[in-house]
């Protein structure tokens, strides 16, 4: 087992730019899959990153990670974490959009409390780990990352967050209409505007779903509707009125004048 040593950082690695010089503070993605990593303490100098994939080795610690706080996308599925860093360390994370983390060993609800403080977090992978097998695990991972839009495959439905609601058959969790691949396997050659690209198209399938098997989405975009649409009559007739007004003062001073 090994590290990830500057020179293989920089073997794997891209900068957003690639007629650009390597260094290892402007790589924007690393991809370290299955190299017998143990080790990743020389990523703390990744400071551009916003790609990672360290999938398929045997990392237990990834506290490294602290500095990269511009990431987009971090894989670490398949390797032996059980313990996440504390909240202070996902708090910084302004970025990460998509969390992969199936097949480790993480089995405490702690490690989803500190997730909840990644602002931005959107689609998470827990599947395969020992925490998914605990009693109403969905349930409290969905209800406790608010910004979280799918798990494990599954985009969120309304009914797994409003309690007691049951909704018809269209709006109903697990079905055919919120399933959404978002582990698409990225090829060796992929570039970092590639693996970009991959990104907003797994937000943008995301969104789809629920903009149109959400029910309260849809309610939310009729009721914006009406009010935009209220607005701009109140406007137009404000326009009218006015002109009508600026009509009547000018025919009154033309009286006025003569």
């Amino acid at each position: 087992m090994g590290h990830s040593s500057e020179e293989l950082l920089l073997e794997y690695g891209q900068t957003a730019d690639p007629n650009d010089a390597k260094l290892q503070q402007d790589l924007t993605m690393v991809r370290l899959h299955a190299q017998y990593l143990s080790d990743i303490r020389n990523m703390q100098y990744c400071l551009s990153l916003k790609i990672c994939d360290l999938s398929g080795n045997f990392l237990t610690n990834i506290d490294a990670l602290e500095c990269c706080t511009s990431l987009i996308k971090l894989d670490l599925h398949s390797n032996q974490v059980k313990e996440l860093p504390d909240p202070m360390f996902w708090g910084s994370m302004l970025n990460l959009n998509l969390l992969y983390l199936h097949d480790n060993g993480i089995s405490t609800l702690e490690n989803v409390h500190s997730l909840s403080f990644c602002p931005k977090l959107i689609a998470l992978t827990l599947f395969n780990t020992p925490l998914c097998l605990k009693i109403a695990y969905r349930h409290i991972v969905v209800n406790s990352i608010f910004s979280l839009k799918a798990l494990d495959y599954y985009v969120i439905s309304d009914e797994e967050i409003i309690e007691d609601w049951r909704l018809p058959e269209k709006y109903k969790p697990f079905t055919l209409n919120f399933f959404v691949d978002f582990c698409p396997l990225s090829g060796k050659g992929t570039t970092f505007q590639e693996e970009m690209k991959t990104v907003r198209d797994i937000i943008s399938k995301i969104n789809y779903v629920l903009a149109h098997h959400s029910p309260v989405l849809i309610i939310q975009k009729w009721i914006r509707g009406y009010l935009i649409r209220k607005i701009l009559c109140i406007a137009k007739w404000q326009l009218v009125l006015h002109s009508k007004l600026a009509s009547a003062i000018n025919s009154l001073l033309t009286l006025c004048g003569t």
